[in-house]
């Protein structure tokens, strides 16, 4: 066994391999641009080297630092994680030249893998069933285009050189078609240095199957079972779950047979993944081989009870896989939700930022978290918005989803938006809960899952209004002239029996809930309903409710004016907001549209003096590993135009100047 490993890598999956290695008394270095020297995985490794700055393509994307780190600090092994480098060849073969060994497979086989075209044709050759589609050399825009014809619209556009949902595109017909190749090939080129594109049919109402595969170097390949990955933003998956309830034990036998063979067609060693499409009527197509750990492991893990790390780092020392095929079983179900730090009421777009207050469930054998943030840490623009993993298991699938709820509705983020609304409202939705899901569910359901239930109910209500009022009301404590009306903003109003507060929900609706009494015991009034309320602290996060007969205790975070409510039965995130609130003036906002995040200019389509109509392409803003096309709010003509290809904005700075006035006149 190695005696230290360098892990190539940052956030919660650093952390996991450097836990992993702490188990098995492997000392572990850890590597850090200049945006990540207070970061966790630089906390908990042994030893830590600076590799660059934050750029990833100055630090964590530079072959040479990682190999001159590795030599500096004696270690004998690098583990790549995921992203990065993992699937890159060259940090492979780099590692055999300088006598360190690589934890996964093998250059050939991470080239030959990494190219979706050679996979395609390679898995082909070994039998597996393959979407037909396009992957040849010619890559001009009317070959492309004469070859999606010939496959028919729709068609999935797919970088040769990577996955992860990174430059994939969907195109119903030709319209657009220029632009969207474009675009892809772009985004591909910013994530894997190459813009080889692929075409596949695509296939309407799928499910995304994957089969954990590992092999030793002694021949010997083994199958983990398989993932259910169908819940997806932006093709990338969001909640995963294994087994998964669409297969039965006739098609696991034979989805898992050709994921064996993938394996050994390629000779493949480490721990890897084969990625299928399931169709509608029960047939499976080979999608991709990812040559390395993947983000969803921990589901894997948890029905098998096998640190798939240790078996990582054990199989690249040399020896043999622990166990047999006939000896791995799996048991129960678990099911992993992702944490980012993004706006799914804006477009997924991702939120940077300063981490307030990060509250999750712990103590439960049945529940994991991995991160690689806590409490003050910054969510950084130059990397991925993931900030963790929630993973729950149960004895079956309706006791994980129902786990997997309560344990959404205890986790609270301040600071950066997230995405923790739209997963407690996707775990509480009827089609997940009945397993009704393929790649298309949040398409056809993200406007009514983010909005349905999503007013404030009543008791979350209630909960944040006596939060804020046993603030105040300690507030006098601390207070020069505590018994000045003037001394604090806390809505009383002389003449008027106590206290009235306007919150508004994630969907902009707002309610108002008046308290009227003192010292915890209040009468609480919504929507002309009044009841009586008993409050007190359990601690500065929790509060105990008594509401009529009914008690409760609830997680009450505040955040300026932001407030998370956690209870047994859901979470909710509202904000405060004035009770008369005043009138605003969308149409100046639309005269100057500001970047929506920090980012870089990569395209500009319009110049000063050009004519736009309402929902044209303005620019193209890319950050945290995804584009945003600005459109224009409004028609008129471009008057000002701030920035250029290459520049960094930051968010909320104005972009482009449009003159109305023709259209006004």
């Amino acid at each position: 066994m190695f005696s230290r490993v360098l892990v190539a890598n940052r956030g919660e999956i650093a952390c996991r391999i450097i836990r992993s290695c702490r188990r098995l008394g492997i000392q572990t270095v850890a590597v850090f641009s200049a945006a990540d020297s207070g970061a966790m995985h630089v906390r908990e490794a042994d030893e830590a080297l600076a590799i660059g700055p934050a750029e990833p393509g100055a630090s964590y994307l530079r072959i040479d630092r990682i190999i001159d780190a590795a030599r500096q600090t004696g270690a004998d092994a690098i583990h790549p994680g995921y992203g990065f480098l993992a699937e890159n060849p060259l940090l492979a073969g780099a590692c055999e030249t300088a006598g360190i060994v690589f934890v996964g497979p093998s250059a050939e086989t991470i080239r030959a893998m990494g190219s979706k075209r050679r996979a395609r044709l390679t898995m082909a050759g070994a039998g597996l069933p393959i979407v037909p589609g396009y992957e040849g050399e010619r890559q001009d825009d009317d070959t492309l285009l004469e070859e999606a014809r010939r496959i028919g619209f729709p068609v999935m556009l797919k970088p040769s050189a990577g996955g992860g949902g990174k430059g994939m595109r969907i195109l119903q017909g030709e319209n657009g078609w220029a632009k969207t190749l474009a675009s892809a090939r772009r985004e591909s080129r910013a994530a894997f240095g190459d813009d080889h594109m692929i075409l596949e049919r695509y296939l309407a109402r799928p499910r995304h199957i994957e089969v954990q595969v590992i092999g030793d170097r002694h021949g010997h390949v083994v199958h983990l079972f398989e993932r259910e990955c169908s819940i997806q933003r932006r093709h990338q998956k969001i909640i995963e779950e294994a087994p998964s309830p669409a297969v039965d034990d006739d098609l696991r036998g034979r989805i898992t047979e050709a994921a064996v063979a993938a394996a050994r067609a390629v000779e493949y060693v480490n721990a890897g993944t084969v990625e299928f499409l399931l169709d509608e009527d029960g047939a499976f197509y080979f999608m991709e081989m990812n040559t390395r750990l993947q983000v969803e492991h921990p589901v894997t893990e948890a029905i098998t009870g096998i640190d798939l790390v240790e078996w990582q780092l054990r199989v690249a020392a040399g020896e043999p896989l622990p166990i047999s095929q006939d000896d791995l079983t799996a048991h129960g179900h678990a099911i992993e939700s992702r944490i980012y730090a993004e706006n799914p009421f804006n477009n997924f777009l991702p939120s940077t930022g300063r981490i307030g207050r990060f509250i999750h469930p712990v103590g439960a054998l049945e529940l994991r978290l991995d991160t690689g943030v806590q409490d003050g840490d910054m969510v950084q623009i130059h990397y991925d918005p993931m900030i963790a993993k929630l993973t729950v298991w149960g004895e079956n699938r309706a006791v994980a989803v129902d786990r997997l709820r309560h344990a959404l509705a205890r986790t609270m983020v301040t600071g950066p938006t997230t995405n923790l609304p739209l997963l407690r409202r996707v775990a509480g939705h009827a089609d997940f809960f009945d397993a009704a899901m393929d790649t298309g569910y949040l398409d056809r359901h993200l406007g009514a899952i983010l909005c349905e239930d999503a007013e404030a109910d009543d008791v979350a209500l209630i909960a944040a209004a006596c939060a804020v009022q046993l603030d105040n009301r300690a507030a006098p404590a601390a207070s020069r002239d505590p018994w000045s009306p003037w001394d604090r903003a806390d809505g009383w109003r002389a003449g008027e029996g106590g206290v009235r507060m306007r919150f508004e929900d994630a969907c902009g609706s707002a309610r108002e809930i008046r308290l009227a009494g003192w010292a915890g015991s209040f009468t609480a009034t919504v929507a002309g309903r009044s009841q009586c309320v008993t409050a007190s602290r359990l601690d500065a996060d929790h509060i105990d409710i008594r509401i009529g007969e009914d008690e409760y205790q609830a997680t009450v975070l505040t955040d300026g004016e932001d407030c998370f409510v956690g209870l047994d039965f859901g979470g909710f995130e509202l904000r405060r907001v004035p009770l008369y609130p005043p009138g605003t003036e969308r149409a100046e906002e639309d005269l100057h549209p500001v970047a929506p995040m920090p980012g870089r200019i990569v395209a500009t389509h319009v110049s000063e003096g050009d004519r736009v109509a309402p929902g044209e392409p303005l620019l193209v803003l890319e950050g945290m590993k995804m584009e945003y096309t600005l459109t224009a709010p409004v028609g008129g003509v471009i008057s000002r135009l701030y920035c250029r290809e290459g520049d960094m904005v930051e968010a909320d700075t104005t972009l482009v100047d449009i003159d109305t006035g023709e259209e006004e006149a």
